[in-house]
């Protein structure tokens, strides 16, 4: 059996738990995720590699997933749904994902449309299939299926890692024949530096409360590795001095516990002793900024980059955790 690969864009209104699959599918944790809506703003690629078996060949499916559908308002949440379209062209397959507990609304009608205009092949994930009983899926696949056409319907959990057996057999299916496009070894294109600003990002929708979280930005000052330590220097930018306040805490409280935890996923990411220093700084009105949008993007930043110094991408270090090499 010929070797298949492809791209497969992962589709759903914010919260779905497209970042969870991903890292479910992938085995690393190379998206972010939170409780809270609009975790993921950029569209990350995660590279799976299938090994041959009886009855199924060997594969590579290079998962995309994409910030929640949303209806924008600000240049950020512009940018957003432009990863999101970004995302769905040149695709291969779309994995639609709907949280099973939850009844439709017309965010889920909005993808399912996004879905019908690209024209391209498509599954339904149901997921969190564990939260909920037939009575309440089997209506939910038959009213889904009568208004979209689905090659494939499988209800999964992300979060447990049930039915991804299920779901990686039919990706396989599904693709086409074709090259390896990356190496075995590599598992996202993310360079080490711009994951190290999402996991502070994490840290923080995790740690902070109310609109704080959704007014913060990271951007990675300095990204400096020896062989005995990785020293990292991270701007947190906010967009109102009360938001700084919380952020900092009493007597840098805040600070410190986010800047703790990013350490020890940093450490555990590139397998190396790490040094975090951080900053708040406040730059208003930020996520109305187009420029200031632009600038942040982590692959604008990356070209710039490699125009300068090639950067290696992260790969998976078997047994140990993933880590990187060069930044």
């Amino acid at each position: 059996m010929a070797f298949r690969s492809g791209f497969l864009c992962i589709l759903g209104r914010p919260n779905a738990g497209k970042s969870t699959l991903l890292n479910a599918l992938v085995g690393e944790r190379i998206a972010i995720v939170s409780p809270k809506p609009q975790t993921t703003r950029n569209r990350i690629q995660g590279i799976l590699n299938v090994p041959k078996r009886k009855g199924r060949p060997g594969a590579q499916a290079i998962l995309v997933d994409t910030p929640g559908v949303h209806t924008p308002d600000s240049a950020l949440g512009r940018k957003m749904m432009h990863e999101v379209h970004a995302g769905l062209e040149g695709s291969d397959l779309v994995l639609m994902m709907v949280d099973a507990a939850r009844r439709p609304d017309p965010t889920d009608e909005f993808v399912l449309e996004m879905v019908k205009r690209s024209g391209t092949k498509a599954f339904l994930l149901l997921n969190k299939m564990d939260t909920v009983d037939k009575q309440t899926l089997l209506p939910l696949i038959a009213d889904y299926t009568t208004r979209g056409d689905f090659a494939e319907v499988i209800p999964i959990s992300a979060l447990k890692k049930e039915g991804l057996d299920a779901l990686l057999d039919a990706v396989v299916a599904a693709l086409p024949e074709g090259p390896r496009y990356f190496e075995e070894d590599q598992i996202t294109d993310q360079p080490a530096r711009f994951m190290a600003a999402e996991i502070i990002r994490e840290q923080i929708l995790m740690s902070a409360q109310q609109e704080v979280p959704h007014a913060t930005a990271v951007v990675i000052d300095q990204f400096e590795e020896t062989p005995r330590i990785t020293r990292i220097m991270a701007t947190i930018h906010c967009e109102r001095e009360g938001q700084k306040a919380i952020l900092v805490g009493k007597g840098g409280a805040m600070l410190k516990k986010i800047g703790t935890a990013a350490r020890l996923r940093m450490e555990t990411m590139l397998g190396a002793r790490v040094f975090l220093e951080l900053f708040v700084k406040v730059s208003p009105g930020w996520r109305d900024s187009q420029r200031f949008v632009e600038e942040i993007d982590w692959r604008r930043q990356l070209e710039a980059m490699m125009a300068a110094t090639p950067v290696e991408p992260l790969r998976a270090e078997k047994p140990a955790a993933a880590k990187v090499k060069k930044a």
